[in-house]
């Protein structure tokens, strides 16, 4: 059953929020300051009303929604409501209109004219409820793209296994509730986003795991025509054979990654950087910029990832790639996990901490 409620967190002094998340440990480009503006247990994807005032987070590990709002506007989410709970890993959140929509791991549900605020909250609707019911990569990133669709991962329910459609695979839900996939043989995207200047979809895609330290990398994809197959399980990054499944391949032609991130960065959140107009850019950002969350490894021998880097695309192409954000990660331990990323309507950065259970706003530091 839905159960739907809230309240307000005042227990938490919003002073006591850098307790576990000190932002002075954290190294970013010079002309640059980070601070917390909102906490949010295991805060996963994020969605902003475009005024910048209310704030969405789903989260997966304690199946919440989260509604947060700047009453006071002063750039602090103050007030916190959980807007659902009790849900199946209700990682991705998205606004089209007025409306929100959650992805559960099986299900889509809408919260129909939510936007603007009222003292009276709507109720959850289930909007579609044709997916798989498989937790293994179940938990989805979901977006709303050029055409007024949905768009979102449904995961590979395994490491590497072989699996039917549409596992493995983005998929584009449009406006008459009809699912299509768009891009098969991807084993888990959780951050996807156009390209301002190409109008194309870009993804992230987590590499297989227990084949080692270094391989296979992490993927930043293109999808320049709809139903394209990346490889998966057959081969892996670039050309990569799975021991397995790579003798079982069809007989087709697989889409090579547009960019190797490195093995194991766990690439989730992304966004190009496009602040509204006459919003003077931040420092080093430009059209041009591609911001990663990289959530970090979990199974390998020495710690990598745990930071958002930045890479700088020309003519369609990763020009450059250099660390945005470090400091997460601490020798072998660590004590946040970027999550997500966006764009708010002053041209600063928002950030999502699922282990901090913050969020972040990345803004000019004079």
């Amino acid at each position: 059953m839905l159960r739907l409620f809230k309240y307000l967190c005042l227990a938490t002094p919003f002073f006591a929020l850098t307790a576990s998340a000190d932002t002075s440990r954290l190294t970013l480009p010079e002309g640059l300051k980070i601070e917390v503006v909102a906490q949010a247990d295991n805060a996963r994807q994020l969605a902003l009303s475009a005024d910048g005032k209310v704030l969405f987070a789903g989260s997966r590990k304690v199946g919440r929604v989260y509604l947060l709002e700047d009453k006071d506007n002063n750039g602090s989410f103050e007030s916190s409501t959980v807007l659902a709970e009790h849900l199946n890993m209700p990682s991705g959140v998205a606004l089209r209109g007025s409306d929100l929509y959650v992805a559960e791991v099986h299900r889509i549900l809408r919260f129909k004219n939510i936007l603007p605020l009222n003292k009276t909250l709507p109720k959850a609707e289930v909007y579609f409820d044709q997916l798989p019911n498989k937790r293994h990569h179940g938990w989805k990133y979901l977006k709303v793209g050029p055409d007024g669709a949905l768009y979102f991962n449904i995961g590979a329910p395994c490491n590497v296994c072989l699996s039917d459609s549409p596992f493995a695979s983005i998929v584009r839900l449009d406006t008459q509730q009809k699912l299509s996939v768009i891009a098969q043989g991807v084993r888990n995207s959780v951050g996807l986003a156009w390209n301002p200047l190409t109008k194309n979809l870009w993804f992230t895609e987590n590499g297989r795991d227990y084949l080692g330290d270094d391989q296979p990398s992490d993927e930043l994809n293109t999808l320049s025509k709809p139903n394209q197959h990346f490889g998966y399980p057959y081969i892996h990054a670039n050309n990569v054979e799975d021991p397995r499944f790579f003798a079982q391949r069809e007989a087709t032609e697989y889409q090579p990654p547009e960019y190797l991130l490195g093995a194991h960065v766990a690439p989730l959140g992304m966004t190009f950087y496009t602040p509204p107009q006459h919003i003077a850019a931040l420092e080093g950002l430009n059209e041009h910029s591609l911001i990663i969350a990289e959530h970090g490894s979990w199974n390998r021998s020495n710690k990598v990832g745990y930071r958002l880097v930045k890479l700088q695309i020309e003519e369609g192409k990763v020009v450059d790639h250099q660390p945005f954000i470090t400091g997460w990660l601490e020798g072998e331990r660590h004590w946040g996990r970027p999550n997500d990323v966006i764009v708010d309507p002053n041209g600063h950065l928002l950030i999502s901490d699922d282990y901090a259970g913050v969020i972040y706003r990345v803004s000019p530091s004079k």
